[in-house]
């Protein structure tokens, strides 16, 4: 049973402590931005010339697994597939999953201009192949892949758009059920001009994922959802609507060291049972060291400052160069985060 399991059991029972918060890697970045996604390849006193190649960043993504604190590796399928074939997983505790749908607003190579209209549906991403390795498996047949995998949607106040996102989303459900694979949730905020007041567009995206899922029953609803922090108001309402619905943030911009433990430490307090974090730990000077303050955070065991202060010294430590001196990556510089 993967760790992921044993803390959904326990959040869903009401069992819920610290130590269940839920933290995932999205390290899904080649099914948007590609090449640049992987990071600069960074040494330690800071300079880079190039991009981690995609040999390199499977080594990356390694690590992170074998440090054993993260819940949930997403990645895109074809990095999975790489993965279990280098025997990352193996008796590993961590949870693989997949991007299984790619929208256009995610779509953000350079040069390209996708994120500029509404976002369209599509998805690259075979279930089946996924789970099974197979196109067509024989009932029963086993997972050598992952069942589970991150669906995103994207509502934008545009009846012609939007209709066309949720009749996708129907069609992936019925996929999903075909294979018995599982997915959470990824709802954007608009990507483009959608004409809601900058301070119901946190309720108005509150309305429309619980509305894309009221006719859902339990079988084929999402393990948990995935969102934008939008602050403290926005968040308490959602998390506290339906008991039945486990909420996630995202992490969004790779911002200050201080912006990442502010958010996962309220986005806990607010409600949220899961952080979903790629920027904010790929881009990060050292990632493992990321991670294992992200857990102190969450735990509750360090205060956002505090754990700033021991991530640069661990910094310190490790001969590494941070990007910003203490002072400034003490900063909270997220404007959503200064009300909380």
């Amino acid at each position: 049973m993967y760790r992921l399991d044993q803390k959904l059991a326990r959040i869903r029972a009401g069992q819920y402590t610290r130590s269940d918060f839920i933290i995932a890697d999205a390290k899904d970045g080649d099914m948007g931005p590609s090449i640049t996604s992987c990071g600069p390849k960074r040494a330690k006193n800071g300079s880079w010339e190039r991009y981690y190649t995609r040999p390199e960043f499977l080594e990356n993504i390694r690590a992170v697994v074998e440090q054993d604190i993260v819940d949930i590796m997403l990645t895109s399928a074809s990095n999975m597939e790489a993965l279990i074939e280098m025997g990352v997983y193996r008796n590993s505790a961590v949870k693989p999953a997949i991007r299984a749908n790619d929208t256009t607003d995610v779509w953000v190579g350079r040069g390209a201009t996708y994120v500029k209209h509404p976002s369209r549906a599509f998805r690259t991403a075979s279930l089946s192949r996924v789970a099974t390795g197979t196109i067509d498996p024989a009932p029963g047949a086993p997972i050598t892949g992952t069942d589970l995998g991150l669906y995103s949607i994207t509502f934008n106040n545009d009846i012609d758009h939007d209709y066309a996102a949720l009749d996708a989303f129907a069609d992936f459900r019925d996929d999903a059920a075909r294979n018995n694979f599982k997915y959470f949730l990824e709802v954007f905020n608009p990507n483009v001009p959608c004409g809601v007041e900058a301070d119901v567009l946190p309720h108005y995206i509150n309305d429309s994922m619980m509305r894309s899922l009221a006719g859902v029953m339990k079988a084929d609803r999402p393990q948990f959802l995935k969102i934008a922090y939008n602050g403290p108001r926005a968040l308490e309402e959602l998390a506290s609507y339906d008991p039945s619905v486990i909420v996630g943030v995202l992490g969004g911009g790779a911002g200050t060291t201080r912006d990442c433990f502010e958010l996962l430490s309220q986005a806990e307090r607010y409600g949220a049972r899961v952080a979903l974090f790629g920027r904010k730990i790929n881009l990060a000077e050292d990632p493992l060291a990321m991670v294992s303050f992200m857990r102190e955070v969450a735990n509750g065991t360090l205060q956002p400052a505090e754990a700033v202060k021991a991530y640069h010294g661990a910094l310190q430590k490790n001969g590494i160069t941070p990007i910003r001196d203490l002072a400034k990556d003490s900063e909270v510089t997220e404007k959503v985060l200064m009300a909380g």
